[in-house]
């Protein structure tokens, strides 16, 4: 490694310290790298910043985000929320296990964690606590799982990762179902044992007959068939990835017709809202593609893989150092920046362990998804804490299980490879 790009990367992780928005802080890190190496054409700055979001499958994030933010505007979010209240309502801690499952069915319509953990903090949390449940407690059981929402197709995460490695997306979709599924039932499991412990009662004694789940499923029906739609029609070849977060969008807009709960001035701030949220993450493409170039150009993703393969020869043994490596940088840099920074770096080496593209793509995304949840720099138990008025010390302590459980299921996709490929074997 240079001299150069060694003050690069220093001056964007100290940006990044001091809470410099992401964007800025990695073209202030190329910018130096840039102004230090006169040998090389400062034009290809411009260049890299716009080539880096010129690729037609990132079509695919603004029409999903558009389609998720739709979704919350066509009354579906309530109808889904009835479904999930009667089929957990005789589970131990009733509305944390609807708050589990919410975000797991939610993840298939919406595909935005940040989104998902400030509705359920703003409809779910007030009324868990005032069933008893502690703020803490309420607050952590939302931003946990809203880190599930990544995982559940169509998850922005998966198709930036699709991208950025040359993956397909579709099959990232129908590995994402298991990985989603696997941490949304464990956590029951967790809120189940925790809230059995603390005396948090359940929603309702009556038993779930099958005419009580006909009728909480028929009015949630339509909705839960977009995810199906989406997987199906990749997976057969009728549209891309791309074409289906287009038809995602009319199905949103659909489903406002029918439940007739869209306004005219609905899809006028849900159009406002996708243009900010998509804004905001192409800016953060454009600025990374500019800090990957530079990388690639130090060949250190050549240098990085030689090292690997002499240092270690286990797979395993790399699998386990990429996670240490991925918790501890999702803990301080934003989790699409640090996936086109080091994907290109991790998973040609990854590739030459024998790994498997799916389950080192899935464990990416997961480590991601954590780092969302962790401090100092947690998106998630920031816009949780925010709008639930939870502190952070209290949030963490009572967060400590969940981080346990976390880690608990890391090694799981780790160590056994078909909880990621099983079901991409079945479907493909």
């Amino acid at each position: 490694m240079s001299n150069v790009l060694l003050i690069a990367a220093i001056v964007m992780l100290v940006l990044l310290f001091l809470k410099v928005p992401v964007y800025i802080s990695v073209l202030g890190g190329a910018m130096v790298y840039f102004v230090m190496n006169p040998g090389v054409n400062p034009i290809v700055f411009a260049q890299q910043a716009i080539i880096g979001t010129e690729k037609i499958s990132l079509l695919a994030i603004p029409f999903f985000v558009c389609a998720g933010i739709f979704m919350n505007y066509t009354g579906v979010t309530k109808r889904i929320m009835d479904f999930c209240e009667v089929v957990t309502g005789r589970l131990p801690g009733g509305l944390a296990q609807v708050n589990v499952l919410l975000s797991t069915v939610m993840g298939g319509l919406s595909g935005s964690n940040i989104a998902d953990a400030a509705m359920e903090a703003k409809m779910l949390v007030p009324e868990m606590t005032k069933k008893g449940f502690s703020l803490e407690f309420s607050s952590v059981v939302t931003a946990a799982s809203s880190m599930i929402t990544p995982l559940i197709p169509p998850g922005i995460a998966m198709i930036l990762y699709g991208c950025i490695a040359d993956v397909s997306i579709g099959k990232l979709f129908v590995s994402g179902l298991g990985v989603g599924a696997l941490l949304c039932v464990t956590m029951m499991i967790l809120v189940g044992i925790i809230s059995k412990k603390r005396g948090y009662g359940t929603i309702t004694t009556e038993k779930l007959t099958l005419n009580r789940f006909g009728k909480a499923l028929a009015p949630a029906i339509l909705p839960l068939c977009l995810p199906i739609l989406i997987i199906g029609g990749i997976r057969f070849g009728v549209i891309t990835a791309t074409e289906a977060g287009a038809v995602a969008i009319i199905y949103a807009l659909l489903l406002g017709l029918v439940y007739r709960e869209m306004k005219l001035d609905s899809i006028v701030t849900g159009l406002k809202e996708s243009v900010a949220t998509t804004a905001s993450i192409m800016l953060i493409v454009s600025a990374a593609s500019v800090f990957s170039w530079v990388l690639t150009k130090e060949q250190i993703p050549q240098q990085l893989t030689n090292w690997m393969m002499t240092v270690i020869t286990n797979k395993y043994v790399f699998l386990i150092v990429v996670n240490v490596f991925l918790l501890i940088v999702g803990m301080f840099i934003e989790g699409n920046a640090s996936m086109i920074i080091l994907v290109p770096l991790l998973a040609p080496i990854a590739a030459n362990y024998g790994i498997d593209e799916i389950q080192f793509a899935m464990i990416y995304i997961f480590n991601n998804a954590i780092g969302a949840l962790s401090p100092p720099m947690g998106t998630l138990m920031f816009v949780t804490c925010s709008i639930t008025k939870c502190k952070t010390a209290p949030f963490i302590k009572e967060a400590v299980p969940f981080y346990i459980l976390l880690l608990i299921n890391l090694m799981l996709l780790t160590w056994f490879e078909p909880f990621t490929t099983l079901l991409v074997d079945l479907f493909y």
